[in-house]
């Protein structure tokens, strides 16, 4: 059993309900926006490119702003918590390494692209030894062959080609 800060709130009810549409609410203006610089009115020919979407835009918009008023003014959701911190470091503990995970893909900022078969491999890698403690040698055969594995079956079998790091040109493998 955790000590008593571990079952405090991390937010409560309401602030995800108002950040959530908030969200919604940004996604919304984002394709409003970019559908009236395409063109949201009706042509000669018909509608322009950014009709449908700028009304769908504006329903995802409006829906955001009802729920934000349900969120913030519900008599309901007042004093419940959302999350606790115990349960969102859980989450967190997931959520960040794979962020990591797709970014060592692609490479991003700082991080070179190593592709998707070596950034897998360190994945696995790390939460076997991270969160499972597996020997060392386990964690290397296990996340090496799942690479070569996945190699296999995508870049040999069915021949679809997925994103190469350095390791995989270096190894003529591209």
């Amino acid at each position: 059993m955790s000590d008593g800060r571990e079952q405090r709130a991390a937010f409560s009810q309401k602030s995800a309900e108002a950040g959530v549409a908030a969200l919604f609410f940004l996604v919304g203006a984002i394709v409003v926006f970019d559908s009236y610089r395409l063109g949201a009115s009706w042509g000669s020919d018909g509608p322009e490119a950014g009709y449908f979407p700028f009304y769908i835009g504006l329903l995802v918009c409006g829906a955001a702003l009802i729920n934000l008023g349900y969120g913030v003014t519900s008599k309901r959701l007042r004093g419940k918590s959302f999350v606790e911190i115990g349960q969102l470091k859980l989450v967190l503990s997931v959520l960040v390494p794979a962020i990591v995970y797709v970014l060592l893909i692609g490479g991003a900022g700082p991080l070179p692209g190593l592709g998707i078969y070596v950034a897998s491999a360190i994945f696995v890698a790390f939460f076997m030894r991270w969160l499972g403690a597996y020997p060392w040698w386990k964690v290397a055969a296990v996340s090496v062959g799942n690479s070569v594995a996945f190699y296999l079956i995508f870049e040999v079998w069915f021949l679809v080609p997925l994103p190469k790091g350095p390791l995989e040109a270096l190894l003529g493998l591209n």
